[in-house]
């Protein structure tokens, strides 16, 4: 620290000042933005399946390993 004191109240104050700021989203804008992340992991997921079977595929033909 540069030697500046530290004042709590002062501090909490800026904080409150802060929080009213703030502005949350509301029920609907939680559930769609829920919904979005899930189906987006649910599309990377299929995604990286489908690509670790063909590539797998392929690397069983490359080396003559019966599947």
């Amino acid at each position: 620290m540069s030697g500046a004191a530290f004042h709590p109240a002062k501090f909490f104050r800026e904080v409150r000042s802060e929080m009213i700021k703030v502005t949350w989203p509301s029920r609907k804008e939680t559930a769609v933005t829920t919904g979005l992340v899930f189906a987006m992991a649910a599309l990377a997921a299929a995604f990286f399946f489908l690509a670790d079977q063909i590539i797998g595929v392929f690397v069983r033909l490359l080396f003559g390993v019966a599947g």
